[in-house]
């Protein structure tokens, strides 16, 4: 049995790692940690883990990772970026659930997230999390981080665009929406219930710190830098993300016959399902799952190819695929404990 701690356990994405991993056969958890709740049980916290888990919750510390074959680390961004070096010291490996390391370049760094990264060496090593590009790469990585929610349906709906001239890789615009959970636990104005409710919003229009992860995925898979327009909408629903992606068409062709470039770039990939001609994506179908659907249609009247991508923001955006990564660098087979179907209704 793998030993695994969880930093930062009762926040969202700390939560759904625990939920998961507690019907993972080759897993056993180690440590969980809470600054907020140190002293409780996990169960107090969240009682939906009664009978699942009921480890009592622990600070985060130079001994955290002590024993341990995976540290997840869920904390706030910036959180994560002074003590990743400690725990890799100690032959953890880490998956990082922050943003800390997904972006190479550090001043794209700072320019975003407004601080200095302080850890540029690891910026190298660092792997991004996407086994449906990095796979090779996760196998061996000491240091994984898990790609935003965001960008994770957005390079998803857009990877197989981006070779053979099939659109205009310079005019991509990427449209999407979240429920409210992607904004995490932590209380703000913004995100209660009087102000969600009844309501669609647009936030963080051509400024919002996913853009450079995204930007930065694509342009390794077009060979060249690229720039999108990203906009995030708020929903009022407690999880899921919809992409639509629009691109110009530069080949002729026909929804049929991309579909099936879709299908036969994702041959054999577990989570990602490309659905039939004109069918489109929709967040109730992967809701509580590690799955990415995928629909598309081209609009012939404007030459254009619209990408539709459906994704649990908490799962694959998030903790779900965190679990893909620890079981892709173990040596396990990658759908242990997430292959389970979507939740519905």
């Amino acid at each position: 049995m793998y030993k695994i701690g969880i930093a930062g356990a009762t926040g969202y994405t700390g939560v759904e790692l625990l939920r998961i991993l507690s019907r993972h056969p080759d897993v056993e958890i180690k440590t969980l940690t809470s600054e907020t709740y140190k002293g409780k049980r996990i169960d107090e916290v969240f009682p939906t883990l009664r009978t699942f888990a009921n480890q009592e919750l622990v600070e985060l510390d130079s001994h955290t990772s002590d024993g341990l074959d995976v540290l997840f680390l869920a904390l706030p961004h910036t959180a994560a970026m002074d003590v990743v070096q400690r725990f890799l010291s100690q032959d953890c490996r880490i998956v990082d659930l922050s943003a800390d390391y997904r972006l190479r370049n550090a001043q794209i760094f700072q320019e975003w997230y407004a601080v200095p990264h302080t850890q540029t060496e690891l910026l190298k090593s660092a792997v991004y999390g996407l086994p449906e590009l990095w796979r090779d790469a996760i196998k061996t990585a000491n240091l994984v981080a898990n790609p935003g929610c965001y960008p994770t349906s957005a390079i998803l709906a857009l990877a197989p665009l981006m070779q053979e001239g099939w659109v205009d890789v310079e005019n991509i615009i990427v449209d999407s929406k979240s429920g409210v959970s992607g904004a995490g636990r932590k209380a703000s104005q913004g995100t209660q219930y009087c102000e969600v409710n009844e309501g669609v919003s647009a936030y963080g229009a051509a400024r919002h710190r996913h853009t450079p992860e995204i930007e930065q995925e694509i342009s390794v898979l077009a060979g060249k830098e690229l720039q999108i327009t990203f906009t995030p909408h708020l929903m009022p629903m407690t999880r899921g993300i919809l992409s639509t992606v629009y691109c110009r068409l530069m080949k002729e062709t026909t929804s049929e016959k991309l579909v099936k470039h879709y299908q036969d770039y994702y041959d054999g990939e577990p989570f990602v399902r490309i659905l039939p001609a004109g069918q489109f994506a929709n967040t109730r179908y992967v809701s509580g799952s590690n799955f990415c659907d995928i629909g598309l249609q081209i609009d012939h009247r404007n030459d254009r190819v619209v990408v539709t991508s459906a994704i649990d923001n908490l799962v694959k955006g998030a903790s779900g695929q965190a679990v893909q990564n620890m079981n892709i660098m173990l040596g396990l087979d990658e759908k242990t404990g997430l292959d389970f179907a979507p939740a519905f209704p």
